[in-house]
């Protein structure tokens, strides 16, 4: 108070009580916030630039939440991937299955009941009765310059037709060394023309062959015919290949007697009445596609059963909205730094993948056919090629997303321990500080305790 007169001596004890109280109270502070800088005011250089270094740090911390999410919306899609994988692999067992069913789906066969007659051979010592049939003239089978073999198949899924007419006399042999001679000779113009597969087997009968979904006709022509009706020189000349006898061409009667059936066989033949008229033959055996097999039909309905999962299995691995394997159009990107503007900012952008079953282009299937299982296991193998480059590029994104992860998080530390090292105070330093400064207290209050026992000597004189 300005009217009261305190000696200079009670008033120096008193200030040096009073700054000593103020180092106290700082001292203190220190200790209960663990800062030596707490304002602006304690030191404006080290307060402004621990706050810019915290400020980043907490920044880079917000991004770590992204960055995690991040790796698990790529786990998720390498987690899809590994199971439609599995999946495209079941598919892939499915398809062999069915190439592998013997019900159906083994080709469309025409093929004699008996060998092929070897009259008028000259035998050799240890030749088979397939080589024997194989090296068989046609005219030792009764066929003449201008009698005609042909054979047609015809798909019944495309209604393509496909033939090869073989005229006695004329066409000539695939080496073109002349005309055609022996049943060899018919065997290699037949393979040669792609319309079926003949062959001899090795009881000698001919075997001629075409995919399961052909129907197949060999028909013989006799331009030259007898006037008979019950022995027609056609029917013995398919008999000559094999085909019964000529008055039993036929194999044993269908169970309906239509002949229309999968895999039946009719035989009808034309005769020419008049001496010299053409006779004819025909032999059919109709298609025996893999849609009439039981087995396959269940495997079919399995097959796509599993292309329905891979799609149900792709719109589920989805992580926090994002889905990477259900569209080529969706996209993740992962930020790793606070900046914004396109010179600065460090991103990562992931492109997602279409691994549906249209995605990875695999059709589902009508029948499994031997073609159609054979198409599904190629387009199975190149699913299997885009799923392992799909991971490989997850795979390699998870990676990098990773070690930024990790490097964020070092980032953070280094930050956050420089900003703290600016501004924390040293405990230890800041006790020893207070020790001193409550002995400085004691001492300057017994200093001022004397100085105002000296003022008050003043009152004894009285």
């Amino acid at each position: 108070m300005s009217d009261i007169t305190l000696s200079a001596g009670v008033r120096q004890n008193l200030l040096t009580l009073q700054s000593t109280a103020d180092m106290m109270a700082t001292t203190q502070n220190r200790l209960a916030t663990g800062k030596k800088v707490n304002s602006a005011l304690d030191n404006p250089t080290n307060f402004f630039t621990s706050q810019s270094l915290g400020a980043r740090a907490n920044d880079l911390n917000n991004l770590l939440d992204g960055i995690g999410n991040a790796i698990k919306t790529i786990e998720a899609a390498d987690n899809g991937i590994t199971a439609i994988t599995k999946l495209v692999e079941s598919a892939q067992s499915t398809a062999r299955q069915a190439l592998q069913d013997g019900s159906a789906g083994s080709g469309t066969v025409v093929e004699s009941s008996s060998s092929i007659s070897t009259n008028g051979l000259t035998p050799v010592s240890g030749e088979s009765i397939q080589d024997q049939a194989k090296r068989q003239t046609l005219a030792n089978l009764g066929f003449a310059n201008g009698d005609t073999i042909t054979l047609q198949t015809t798909d019944t899924a495309t209604g393509s037709v496909s033939s090869i007419a073989i005229n006695v006399g004329t066409t000539q042999k695939t080496d073109g060394t002349g005309p055609v001679a022996t049943v060899q000779d018919v065997l290699d113009v037949i393979n040669a023309s792609g319309v079926a597969t003949a062959e001899v087997t090795d009881a000698g009968k001919l075997k001629i062959t075409g995919s399961d979904s052909e129907t197949i006709n060999l028909s013989i022509v006799d331009t030259g015919g007898d006037a008979s009706t019950a022995t027609t020189q056609a029917t013995s000349l398919a008999a000559s290949l094999g085909f019964g006898t000529n008055s039993n061409v036929d194999l044993s009667d269908p169970a309906d007697g239509d002949y229309v059936d999968a895999g039946e066989t009719a035989v009808t033949f034309t005769d020419g009445a008049t001496a010299g008229a053409a006779d004819s033959l025909s032999i059919t055996t109709q298609a025996n596609p893999a849609a009439n097999s039981s087995t396959r039909q269940k495997l079919v309905s399995q097959f796509n059963d599993i292309l329905g999962q891979i799609d149900k299995l792709a719109a589920d691995a989805s992580f926090n909205g994002i889905n990477l394997i259900n569209s080529s159009s969706s996209k993740l990107t992962v930020a790793f730094n606070e900046k914004r503007d396109a010179a600065t900012k460090s991103e990562l952008k992931i492109g997602g993948e279409d691994l549906t079953s249209s995605g990875l282009s695999i059709s589902q299937v009508s029948s499994l056919s031997d073609t159609e299982a054979n198409t599904s296991l190629d387009e199975l193998s190149e699913a299997l090629i885009t799923l392992r480059e799909a991971g490989s590029k997850f795979g390699s994104s998870l990676s990098t997303v990773q070690i930024r992860k990790d490097y964020t998080k070092a980032a953070i530390n280094t930050l956050q321990t420089g900003a703290d090292n600016l501004v924390l105070a040293d405990t230890n330093e800041e006790g020893a500080n207070l020790l001193a400064l409550q002995t400085r207290q004691q001492l300057s209050t017994t200093a001022l305790s004397l100085s105002s026992q000296a003022d008050q000597a003043v009152l004894r004189l009285f």
